[in-house]
């Protein structure tokens, strides 16, 4: 856990609060396009998934042949909860509180598949691999991915785990995407004692609302469905703003788990503490 600095993490709430802030037609404005004859079209906004992520899962966006993208996630370790309400005003809404932070750095390797690399301040690496199968835009019912790769502790010196999953979205006319992933990681019990399962089968369940052209509510749910089942499940909820290729969110979670191994072998910490939190996303395209 590393602190954050209160003045940059207040300006960073000054920026939501000032996206969220302008008019519709502007917050919707995206940089100009190629002639559509030498435009790819994965490089297009889509409306409904505006970015890779929901607050902690994957999204089936497809990322464009040889371009990048960025994202930080930042979980305060505060729980909200500790203290009345004059403890939490003291404490700048928990922004004075340590943090776990992540970085990630997404690119297009060919059409359709992308390679992730997200790391994060506890020394946890996740290196992913992710394929677009069928997409809505092509006329599928459904988008699908497979996901794979693999995570570790320590900078991946230990406690290595294996990833293998399928992503299913859905979107519903020009309001809402669903999804629904379930993921299988490997050695997610660290304590591994004899009788006790070393592997969880989790199932990742999320929605993003669209409610204005570009602000979006969103909630997430990662129950494990069998294995290795410590406490609860994790959960968030967000509130996000898009700008062109820049997105900033807002969330509320009852855990800090940013990578598949950690919403499986952690999860929730319990369902009494909520903890504020924030993404930044940034598309290089």
């Amino acid at each position: 856990m590393r602190r954050f600095p209160i003045a940059l993490s207040t300006a960073c709430l000054f920026l939501f609060i000032a996206m969220l802030s302008r008019p519709a037609a502007a917050l919707g404005q995206d940089a100009p396009q190629p002639p559509p004859e030498r435009a790819d079209p994965d490089a297009r906004i889509d409306p409904l998934q505006p970015d890779f992520n929901l607050a902690a899962l994957p999204t089936t966006l497809r990322m464009p042949r040889n371009k990048f993208a960025f994202r930080i996630t930042h979980r305060f370790t505060r729980p909200l909860a500790d203290g009345d309400v004059g403890d939490l005003l003291r404490d700048a809404f928990g922004f004075d509180a340590a943090a776990q932070i992540g970085l990630e750095l997404r690119y297009g390797l060919l059409p359709g598949t992308q390679v992730i690399v997200h790391r994060t301040s506890d020394r946890t690496i996740e290196i992913l691999g992710q394929h677009n199968f069928l997409s809505q835009r092509n006329g599928s019912l459904v988008g699908l991915d497979a996901i794979g790769g693999i995570e570790g502790d320590n900078n991946l010196r230990e406690e290595q785990r294996g990833i293998v999953g399928a992503l299913l979205s859905r979107s519903v006319g020009r309001f809402a995407a669903l999804y629904a992933e379930p993921v299988w990681v490997g050695n997610t019990n660290a304590i591994d004692l004899p009788g006790t399962d070393n592997d969880t089968l989790l199932l990742g369940l999320g929605a993003r609302l669209r409610v204005r052209p570009s602000l979006y509510l969103l909630g997430e749910i990662t129950p494990r469905l069998a294995g290795y089942d410590p406490g609860v499940s994790q959960m968030s909820f967000a509130v996000e703003g898009r700008a062109g290729g820049h997105l900033f969110q807002i969330n509320f979670s009852n855990g800090f788990g940013t990578t598949f191994g950690q919403l499986a072998s952690r999860g929730g910490i319990t369902n009494d503490n909520w903890y504020i939190g924030f993404n930044i996303a940034r598309k290089f395209f």
